[in-house]
């Protein structure tokens, strides 16, 4: 899918990974709603990016992604503003295995909300035109951390999640497409990490997990996700690295 004239939905857009999607989509042309739970941060971010892009491309929605109303006011809210949506990109997450509750909450359940609304407002059987999902994962999708389980546990729910809503059984009902972006975890910038393990044990597990994992930047995966965007197949999964071009991971035919 060209990006350019499309309508993105970023959740979490308002910092890190979510904030340079959210960017490169408008420098590619896309129009943007930018959704954090953190208003302060997201308003803005959108008034800098307006002054670039212009007000009419680009506008800020609160969206706690565990409060199903709220994620679902942020759908509409977009459509009503831009007349449509093509890409939803389920970015937020968190890494804290001490709340692990709201650990799957968000990275499971919100990919899971944000992917049936995306099929609500983008199907194909809703009278809608179709469109593109991407969720966000890890490397550790498929290589989990041993000090961090449950946020292992998340991001491999994502994988499975994506490879069967992205199947084209899928794809043929709704028109909307599914794939996942993986970026090696950037586990040595994350503070207080004593803080989101289980138990303090962990901390030697981790320094283990992370040596001379190649994290790439924010910027560098928002490039990959373009580069997706353009020529990934529903059901696909991408790992992105350091400095390395994405690569799609193969899984065993059933």
């Amino acid at each position: 899918m060209d990006v350019k004239g499309r309508v993105a939905l970023v959740t979490g857009a308002a910092s890190g990974i979510g904030r340079s999607c959210a960017m490169q989509l408008l420098k590619e042309g896309a129009k943007v709603s930018i959704c954090d739970i953190v208003p302060a941060e997201g308003k803005k971010l959108v008034e800098s990016l307006a002054t670039v892009y212009g007000k009419d491309r680009v506008i800020f929605c609160t969206c706690d992604v565990t409060d199903y109303s709220q994620f679902l006011d942020t759908f509409r809210k977009t459509a009503a503003t831009f007349g449509e949506i093509d890409i939803v990109i389920n970015n937020a997450g968190v890494m804290n295995d001490r709340f692990w509750e709201l650990e799957i909450d968000m990275n499971v359940n919100g990919v899971i909300r944000g992917t049936l609304l995306a099929q609500q407002f983008m199907g194909t059987n809703r009278g809608a035109q179709g469109g593109i999902v991407v969720n966000i994962g890890s490397n550790v999708s498929m290589n989990p951390y041993i000090s961090v389980p449950i946020y292992s546990a998340t991001k491999a729910a994502i994988v499975s999640f994506t490879r069967a809503f992205g199947h084209q059984y899928h794809v043929d009902l709704t028109g909307v497409e599914v794939m996942a972006l993986c970026p090696v975890a950037d586990g040595k910038s994350i503070s207080d990490v004593s803080k989101k393990l289980l138990c303090t044990q962990f901390q030697e597990a981790w320094r283990r997990d992370v040596e001379g994992s190649a994290a790439p930047s924010p910027d560098h995966v928002a490039e990959a996700l373009i580069h997706i965007l353009n020529i990934g197949k529903s059901g696909s999964v991408w790992m992105v690295e350091d400095d390395q071009p994405p690569h799609e991971i193969t899984f065993p035919k059933n």
